[in-house]
This record gives structure tokens, sequence and C-alpha cells, in this order.
């Protein structure tokens, strides 16, 4: 028996979110006796996938199949199961990303599992297994018990800590077999997103709104974010304008995010941003309007122009650097 990850990698590099994954499975395989193994898809060398080995998984897997052409949710979940079924995995661990998202309910019903998604926590009982997990848009969480013989989980980012349990890792190719019809849906177009750092990835994020009054003025906000080595975003107003592109866009239909630190400039805080945005674990926010919503989500808030206050702070903290 075993726990499985399921391991996305970009131009054949580990994520972050990766060695948080393997970190929360290698507890849960731990408490329940067995092995920690992970998924994963493309060319990706051997060295590379042997960095898991650090967080505690035992086996790679790697998957190479030519049949596989490309992205196809059908078809990488049905590998993702025959996996699961080789390796008498109990638990099957995703993020709680876009793959994960499209990934872990297929997995779920190919394997007769139950599934929980979102989850923040490592599961409070294992007999029965209860595990606690964002509801109502992350407004609150709950604890749910899963009954299935295998359970399906997709762990929010930033929930839980990189803990390094090293272990002996080995690596071993399996091509799987991909269902027919698995790519009677092909994409005519792809665009890849050219952010040097993802969103979702970030640890720091600097997000603007309608307040920066136009595209032209994003410029301090990137310094700010280039001085803190975060990742910029943007609430959907801001890209539904064009003024950002889309995939930076935050909130309950863009991309959910939860990163250590979020400061949100020109921001009000409509209900549906925040509910993209509130697993922050510090949120900072500057704007005019003291009675925007955005302070009261807020654990800092500055009532002032951003275009005061974000040069100030740009140079404040280039001479902090500079001191240090």
């Amino acid at each position: 028996m075993s726990v499985l990850i399921y391991i996305d990698n970009k131009d054949g590099l580990l994520k972050k979110s990766a060695f948080e994954l393997a970190s929360y499975g290698f507890e849960i395989a731990k408490n329940t006796n067995v092995d920690t193994l992970a998924v994963t898809f493309g060319e990706i060398a051997d060295e590379q996938v042997k960095l898991l080995g650090k967080y505690g998984v035992k086996k790679v897997i790697k998957i190479i199949n030519p049949q596989l052409l490309g992205f196809s949710a059908q078809a990488y979940s049905s590998v993702i199961s025959e996996v699961a079924l080789k390796e008498s995995a109990k638990i099957v661990l995703f993020g709680n990303n876009f793959d994960g998202r499209a990934f872990s309910p297929r997995v779920a019903v190919k394997l007769n599992a139950g599934l929980a998604p979102a989850v923040v926590k490592l599961p409070s009982s294992y007999t029965p297994f209860i595990v606690k997990k964002r509801a109502f848009s992350g407004k609150a969480f709950a604890d749910i018990e899963l009954s299935s013989e295998i359970k399906v989980l997709t762990l929010n980012q930033n929930s839980f800590h990189i803990v390094e349990n090293p272990v002996d890792t080995t690596v071993e190719t399996f091509a799987g077999t991909v269902p027919a019809g698995a790519y009677a849906v092909k994409p005519i177009e792809v665009t890849i997103n050219s952010e040097k750092l993802s969103v979702t990835d970030a640890e720091i994020l600097v997000s603007g709104g309608r307040g920066l009054k136009g595209p032209e003025n994003w410029g301090m906000l990137e310094e700010l974010a280039g001085i803190l080595g975060a990742a910029t975003c943007c609430s959907r107003p801001v890209s539904d304008l064009g003024w950002r592109p889309h995939y930076e866009h935050v909130g309950q239909t863009g991309k959910v995010v939860a990163p250590n630190l979020y400061i949100a400039l020109g921001i009000s805080g409509a209900i549906q941003h925040l509910a993209g945005v509130n697993g922050s674990k510090v949120m900072v926010a500057v704007n005019t309007d003291v009675e925007a919503p955005i302070f009261e989500a807020a654990d800092y808030g500055i009532v002032g122009d951003v275009f005061d206050v974000v040069p100030k702070l740009n140079q404040a903290l280039k001479k902090f650097k500079e001191s240090n």
C-alpha cells in the first residue's frame, strides 16, 4: 500500500508546491505505515525528480508514452488511476491547482474513491478518516469524513510546511494505457503565459486594482515586486479592461491564491476577490477609501493614495536592503 502524489513540473523543473505535497504526503504515509510514491508526466531528468527523496518520496514514476499527445485531463487521469491501482495506493494526493482540480474528480470516479478538495491540515483522525477543508469559497472550514477504501485529496497551497525527511529514491518509467477517445477534443491553439514567477507558486504577491487608473502606472508595482521577489497580479476588472493579462487575475473567478504575503494596492475588495485571496497568511491593503471592504480582511491597512504610498515604500525597501 502507499500514498501516491501527483507532481506537475514546468519545463522539466519541480515547483515549490511539489515539496509541500511531498512533505504532507510523507506525514500521512508515516502515520499509516506505508510508503510515499510520486507520479509525474513528461521528460524530466532523474536528478530533478530525485530531489523529492529529500522530502520522503521513496519512488518516482515517470509517465512516458508517445500516445500522450499533449495535455488531456481524460488521458492523464486514466494513467494516474492505473498507477494508483498498480501501486495499491490508498490515498492519492494532488495540489489544489489547475491540474489537481481537473484530475482529482476524474481519478476519484475511476477508483470509486471519496474526494476531499482544498484540504488545509493533516487528518485529525485516520479511523475514521477525517480531514479539514475549506468551504463556501474559503469563508469557512468543514471537517469531513471519507469512508471509502481509497481517498483522493487536493491540498491548498501554503497550507503545510516543507519538512525534510531524506530517503533513498528510485526512479522508474511507466507507459500506462491511453483510453480510446481521450483526444477526441484537441486544442487548436495554445498560448503560454510569460510570467517569470507563477502567481499560484509565489510566496509574495503584489496586486493592483482599478485604483491604479491605467496600465501605464504598473511600473511602480513591478518595481515593488522586483524588490520583494514577488509576482504581480490583479483584480478581475483590471484584466477585463486589458490592463494586465488574464493569467494575473486572482479571485473567486480567477486564480485562488494563498501566499505568505498579499499586498493589495488600489483594490476595494469585492466579495468575489476576497474569496480568492483570503487564504493569504498576511494581507496588506492600500486604498483611499477608509470604508473599502478590503480593510476588513487586511491585517495591515494604509488609508492613502497608492501613487504616494508605493513610491515611498519602494524607496524605503531599497534603503533597507542596501543597509543589510
